[in-house]
């Protein structure tokens, strides 16, 4: 069963940041995208480290980014089955965006928490 993306080629006026978050747009992929780049690469991984996305939904997410080769998905041969995954050569082009996107959430979250006091 293929799996059908509303956006992936909605791109009008050939703008490179709606090409990008054709990509990367969304509310989990740059999520999962910094999860396994620090080294959460297994599915019950993400599960637990995400626990509000649901199964069907993250299964999406990574089926997406390895069809746009941003992930790769390692099975292994044993018993029981483990499947892994890593960033690929291309998506490692995109780790400098997620942590630049890293570090403005953590200063954002840090002004928030002192204009509340």
């Amino acid at each position: 069963m293929e799996n059908k993306r509303k956006t992936k080629e909605f791109n009008p006026n050939n703008c490179p940041v709606t090409h990008c978050l054709n990509k990367i747009g969304g509310k989990w992929k740059p999520v999962i995208i910094h999860l396994i780049g620090k080294d959460c690469n297994r599915f019950s991984m993400l599960q637990k480290a995400i626990p509000d996305i649901s199964k069907q939904m993250l299964v999406n997410q990574l089926r997406e980014m390895e069809e746009d080769n941003i992930l790769e998905r390692i099975i292994y041969a044993e018993i029981p089955p483990r499947v892994e995954y890593k960033i690929s050569k291309y998506g490692q082009t995109l780790l400098p965006i997620i942590d630049s996107m890293s570090d403005w959430g953590l200063k954002d979250l840090k002004k928030s928490k002192s204009n509340t006091k």
